[in-house]
C-alpha cells in the first residue's frame, strides 16, 4: 500500500488530498484547502503555504506527491502568482524527501473522467464515485483528489509494465 499526496496550487487556495492505493483499491484518507490572506504580501503567503504544505507532510506522511502543472491564462500577472504557488508546492515534498511527479490538467482530467475536456463538477462528481465517503468540502480539495488518483493510476501502469 502506497500513500499518495495530491496538490492542486493555487496562491489564495491550495487544495490537497490524500489517498491510499493497494493495486487498483484506492482509499481517501484526508483532504482540505490551505487558504492565504489575499491582503498579505505575496512572500508572506509563500510562507504560509509553506508551512502548510510542511504541516500536512510531517502529520499525513506521504510516500509520494503529485502536482497539476499550471497553466497559462491570458493575465501574466495571475499566471506568475500560480507559478510561485506551484513552486512551493513542488519544493515542500521534495525538501521533505517524498518523491514529486507533475500532471497537466488533461491527463488529471482523461484519467479520473475519461475525457480530458471533463469541467470541475464531472471530476468532482467522479472523485466522489471513486472514493465513496470523503467528505469534500471544495472544488480545490476534489480537484487535488483527482491529481492523486491520477498519479495513483499511472503509478499502477507504470508497476505493471515492470
Amino acid at each position: 500500500m502506497v500513500r499518495l499526496l495530491g496538490i492542486d496550487p493555487g496562491l489564495r487556495f491550495t487544495g490537497w488530498g490524500v489517498i491510499e492505493a493497494e493495486g487498483n483499491r484506492l482509499r481517501h484518507v484526508a483532504d482540505g484547502v490551505i487558504a492565504t490572506d489575499g491582503g498579505d504580501p505575496v512572500p508572506e503567503r509563500l510562507r504560509a503555504l509553506h508551512e502548510a504544505l510542511s504541516e500536512l507532510l510531517e502529520r499525513l506522511r506521504p510516500d509520494e506527491a503529485a502536482v497539476e502543472e499550471t497553466y497559462v491564462n491570458r493575465n501574466g500577472t495571475a499566471t506568475l502568482k500560480l507559478g510561485y504557488a506551484r513552486g512551493v508546492a513542488l519544493l515542500a515534498p521534495a525538501l521533505a524527501g517524498v518523491p514529486v511527479v507533475e500532471y497537466g490538467a488533461k491527463s488529471v482530467k482523461l484519467s479520473v473522467v475519461g475525457t480530458g475536456g471533463a469541467d470541475k463538477t464531472q471530476v468532482e462528481s467522479m472523485v466522489r464515485r471513486l472514493l465513496p465517503g470523503a467528505l469534500i468540502r471544495r472544488a480545490d480539495a476534489a480537484d487535488a483528489l483527482a491529481v492523486a488518483i491520477c498519479h495513483a493510476h499511472h503509478r499502477a501502469t507504470k508497476l505493471a509494465w515492470r
